[in-house]
């Protein structure tokens, strides 16, 4: 990529080509665990799914209703570049606070993961000031060292995770900026990769 996008710009290019367009119709529709959901051109739809094992004997009870679909992904999208918005809606419904859109394929994203990849220390603040779940992603781009290094004692294996959107460990720590250079020179001296210019540092 030639050229670096701001972070304000970041919130179109993930509606239209990242995370792909919702419409309220497909969320307001019933889904279907057995024969696939709702199809729509570029809206949400659930994968088809028949079981090949048996069935949990345990059943829950739903004693309350999920959080709006649409909610969720409004809220997890305005954690890229949003803080003002993020405090609205989280004010609205503090159980946004870990809720989780999965943009297709399993590509789950929170708030918080969207804040990191994005380099937005504020938000990823003040989500973590209201007790998100913090992850290693998180504390790469966040300058968090220490954490770093515990997740990777836990698990060798997480140098090569991927965050939401594919996002590697590197790229989190990179668009940290200066206050995570020494943690991306520590996952450098673990595994070295080439680096590219991160797309959501601003130009300097």
């Amino acid at each position: 990529m030639s050229d670096f996008i701001s972070r304000r710009s970041f919130t179109t290019l993930s509606a239209s080509v990242v995370l792909g367009a919702a419409s309220d119709s497909a969320l307001g529709a019933e889904n279907k665990t057995t024969t696939g959901g709702t199809e729509g051109a570029g809206s949400p739809s659930e994968a088809p799914f028949e079981r090949d094992y048996p069935q949990p004997t345990f059943k829950p009870s739903w004693k309350k209703q999920q959080i709006n679909r649409q909610l969720v992904q409004d809220f997890v999208i305005y954690a890229h570049s949003d803080l003002a918005m993020v405090k609205r809606l989280l004010a609205k419904e503090p159980a946004l606070l870990n809720a989780t859109m999965d943009w297709g394929a399993g590509d789950w994203e929170t708030g918080l993961g969207g804040a990191s990849h994005m380099g937005r220390r504020d938000i990823a603040a003040l989500l973590l000031e209201n007790g998100a779940r913090i992850d290693i992603f998180c504390a790469a781009m966040m300058g968090q060292l220490e954490a770093v290094k515990s997740f990777l004692a836990l698990e060798p294996r997480l140098i090569d995770a991927k965050g939401p959107h594919g996002f590697t460990l590197h790229f989190h720590a990179q668009v940290g900026d200066k206050e995570s250079e020494h943690v991306l020179a520590y996952l450098q001296s673990i595994k070295k990769l080439e680096l590219k210019p991160n797309p959501f540092l601003k130009k300097k």
